[in-house]
């Protein structure tokens, strides 16, 4: 039977790694500027989990409009080039009592390792779009572009 998970911390790669830590995974897309593999203490790195370019450098410009960043990351998330790595990242939460989530944005309050912590936590997967609401919208969609 899988462990269930204890703790899902989310810090800096740029601090110590501490015994507390436990798996260490990044979740970067881009190798951290100025630090060592050693210093990183890393276990994995799932690098198809991070945001694409495009909608990092756009909430890097916009960093108010986190609730937006929040959900079109979710979008991404639920594309297939990001399942396997996020199976890999449940399947970890799993089987490590500790799992941090690594980081190497300035801002420690709203990034896309808290969305990914945030997602462990309630242990549900992006939204695929084919849900109630999902339904609702396609009729409302159909409904505007007929014809009156």
């Amino acid at each position: 039977m899988a462990a269930a998970i204890q703790r899902v911390t989310v810090k800096r790669v740029y601090e110590p790694a501490a015994r507390g830590d436990g798996y260490r995974v990044l979740v970067d897309r881009l190798w951290p500027r100025g630090i060592s593999k050693n210093r990183a203490a890393l276990h994995s790195w799932l690098r198809d989990l991070a945001p694409s370019d495009e909608l990092r450098n756009w909430f890097h410009a916009r960093p108010e409009n986190w609730l937006t960043f929040r959900k079109r990351y979710l979008k991404e998330l639920a594309l297939p080039k990001a399942a396997e790595s996020l199976d890999e990242l449940y399947r970890l939460a799993h089987r490590k009592k500790n799992l941090t989530l690594l980081f190497a944005s300035k801002n420690e309050e709203h990034n896309n390792a808290v969305v990914l912590r945030d997602l462990l936590g309630g242990m549900r997967k992006p939204p695929t779009g084919t849900g109630p609401g999902a339904a609702r919208m396609m009729r409302g969609r159909q409904a505007k572009s007929w014809p009156r």
